[in-house]
């Protein structure tokens, strides 16, 4: 079976050699598996390399990584991940059987990986922890600003030369209260977007941001933003403390018709809890760049399947939900600072340290 999975690669494989670079410099010349990898991912990773001057082996497979396809990773040093790979406490033991020292995240998140697990295998974490959080508050911004006057839609009618306005109405966001859960870089980008429209921003977060109060951003209690606000959007990591932070309680305290933005992790939101808000008419409408259980879904194209997710097609039947496929981060500057904080960690694991961006429990 792993026969014809790697027979499937060969494609995908693109070992890269470029010289250059001194091994005494560098370390040792690494090998390296990169998983979840698509063409964008292959470009702007062998452009990176290439500009760095970087001598390893870099390996490229379309499959997420999880227990069936970790054996691809077979003479490797380094793996390399993204959101919607499994980095489960029996992978990384396979991992670590195989030889592979150090995981490497293509992301800022990092919730895929049992850090418990990698620090019993003193294997380094290392991630992107900011590649443009610009790419995310502005999509975020995108989706709100769709939601609200329904550009999609009017896209569609024009399309076909049906003019109709009934159904497209909106309203101004200039004086409505937006809700930022959560204020690192993103969310204070976001804040700040919404502040240029006028808006008055609330927030919560375990610490407040200096950036954000500069913003004019005001900070109270989780429970006084979500009843508050009349746009809520999410910019948390996924904790087991933020896990399902959007949930029928949370729902109960927020304004009739709330508008909810989530491109952050799709398990801060229960799913089933934000349905039952959509069919009451709690909540007014939803955009989503993130969706709880996108694994296996996100990423590939599966027009003319039946999805086995049957909440996720439900999302798809209000005609006030709004869903992109993960693509907040996807802009020109992200790939590339992905990239060159890629070849920084794999340095870094080629010279045995030190580890900048190491994940620390």
């Amino acid at each position: 079976m792993l026969r014809g999975l790697v027979a499937r690669t060969k494609p995908f494989l693109a070992p890269l050699r470029t010289a250059g670079l001194s091994t005494q410099t560098a370390g040792p010349r690494l090998n390296v598996a990169f998983f979840s990898a698509h063409n964008y991912d292959i470009d702007s990773m062998q452009a990176m390399a290439k500009k760095e001057n970087i001598p390893h082996d870099l390996r490229f497979f379309p499959h997420r990584l999880n227990l069936g396809t970790a054996q691809l990773a077979t003479d490797c040093d380094v793996a390399v991940v993204f959101v919607n790979d499994t980095v489960d406490g029996l992978v990384l033991h396979k991992l670590k059987k195989m030889g592979v020292r150090a995981l490497l995240l293509r992301s800022a998140g990092f919730d895929m990986v049992d850090l418990d697990v990698a620090k019993e295998l003193e294997m380094p974490v290392l991630r992107v922890p900011s590649y443009s959080p610009y790419a995310v508050a502005e999509h975020a911004a995108g989706l709100m600003m769709t939601l609200n006057r329904k550009y999609h839609r009017a896209y569609n009618r024009t399309r076909d030369f049906n003019f109709n306005l009934q159904g497209l109405l909106g309203f101004d966001l200039h004086g409505k209260t937006v809700g930022v859960v959560g204020t690192g870089k993103i969310g204070a980008l976001f804040a700040k977007i919404c502040t240029g429209f006028g808006c008055n921003v609330l927030a919560y977060d375990v610490y407040e941001s200096p950036e954000a109060l500069s913003y004019g951003v005001t900070y109270k209690k989780l429970d006084e933003v979500l009843a508050q606000s009349d746009i809520i959007s999410l910019h948390c990591p996924l904790f087991p403390s933020t896990h399902h932070i959007i949930n029928d309680d949370s729902i109960s305290k927020m304004k009739k018709g709330v508008m909810l933005i989530n491109t952050s992790r799709g398990g801060l939101m229960d799913t089933e809890a934000v349905i039952r808000g959509l069919t009451s008419d709690k909540i007014g409408s939803v955009a989503l760049d993130v969706f709880e259980g996108e694994n296996g879904i996100f990423y590939e194209d599966h027009s003319g399947e039946i999805l086995a997710d049957e909440n996720f097609a439900k999302m798809f039947t209000f005609p006030n939900v709004l869903v992109t496929g993960h693509q907040a981060y996807f802009t020109q500057e992200a790939l590339e600072n992905i990239a060159k904080t890629t070849m920084d960690n794999l340095q870094a694991v080629a010279t045995n340290g030190p580890y900048p961006n190491r994940v620390v429990i």
